[in-house]
C-alpha cells in the first residue's frame, strides 16, 4: 500500500532523508521512531508527495512519485488522512465546519455531508460539540476534531505527526486509545513521534530513523 524505496530527499541546507526504506501493509500501525530532527516529519511529507524525492521512489495506493501526473496528486491525497501536533483547525469555523470543509471543497452533497460529519463527530465523542469554536475546546478535543476531518474521506492510512506533542498525559492516553480503536476498524496508521513510551505494542512494526536514515 504504501512503499519508499532508497529515498533521499535533501532540503538547500543540506538536511532532509539520507536512505530511507518503508513499507506500511494495509491495516497495519506503524511506528515511526526517531529524535527531533530526525527526519519524522519529511517522510510523512514524501509520503502526501509534498516533498518529493531526489533520488528513489515512493508508491502509495498504486501512485509511484516517478511517474505520477500533477494533476492526479490530489486523488492520492483524498486517499490519505493527516495529523499533526499543533492540530491546525481552521479558527474561524466551528467543529461541524471544520471536519465538513474537505467534502465541502469536492462537491459532496449536503445532506451526505451532514451525515459523514455527525457520524465521525460520534465516532470520536464530540457529537455534543459541534457548534463549538477551537479556542472552546481543550487540546484533547481538538485532536480529536483533527482525526475527524482527517477521517472523512475514508482514507486508506493515517499519518500522526507527534499526534500527542502538545497534549497532557491524560489526553494522549485518550488519543492513543481513540487511535487504535481506528485502527482495529481496518484503516492503517504510520505515527511519528519521539516519545517510546507511546509505543503500545512491541510485535508492531517499528522503523527507527535517525539523521536521515531508517534502521
Amino acid at each position: 500500500m504504501i512503499q519508499l524505496s532508497n529515498i533521499v530527499a535533501k532540503y538547500p541546507g543540506g538536511e532532509g532523508l539520507e536512505l530511507v526504506n518503508l513499507v506500511v501493509e494495509p491495516g497495519e500501525f506503524v511506528y515511526l521512531i526517531g529524535p527531533s530532527g530526525a527526519g519524522k516529519s519529511s517522510v510523512l511529507k514524501v509520503i502526501y508527495l509534498d516533498i518529493f524525492p531526489q533520488s528513489g521512489h515512493v508508491i502509495v495506493n498504486g501512485y509511484n512519485s516517478l511517474s505520477i501526473k500533477k494533476k492526479h496528486i490530489p486523488y492520492l491525497r483524498r486517499k490519505i488522512g493527516i495529523i499533526f501536533q499543533d492540530f491546525k483547525l481552521l479558527p474561524d469555523r466551528n467543529v461541524f465546519d471544520n471536519v465538513a470543509f474537505t467534502l465541502r471543497v469536492i462537491g459532496i452533497r449536503k445532506h451526505d455531508i451532514k451525515r459523514k460529519v455527525l457520524r465521525l463527530l460520534a465516532d470520536v465523542g464530540l457529537s455534543h460539540k459541534r457548534t463549538r469554536m477551537p479556542y472552546q475546546l481543550s487540546g484533547g478535543e481538538q485532536q480529536r476534531v483533527a482525526i475527524a476531518r482527517a477521517l472523512i474521506n475514508e482514507p486508506i492510512v493515517l499519518l500522526a505527526d507527534e499526534p500527542t506533542g502538545n497534549l497532557d498525559p491524560e489526553s494522549a492516553e485518550d488519543i492513543m486509545q481513540l487511535l487504535e480503536k481506528i485502527n482495529a476498524r481496518g484503516t492503517a496508521i504510520l505515527m511519528a513521534t519521539h516519545d517510546y513510551r507511546l509505543v503500545r505494542h512491541p510485535r508492531r512494526k517499528i522503523v527507527r530513523i535517525e539523521k536521515g536514515k531508517t534502521s
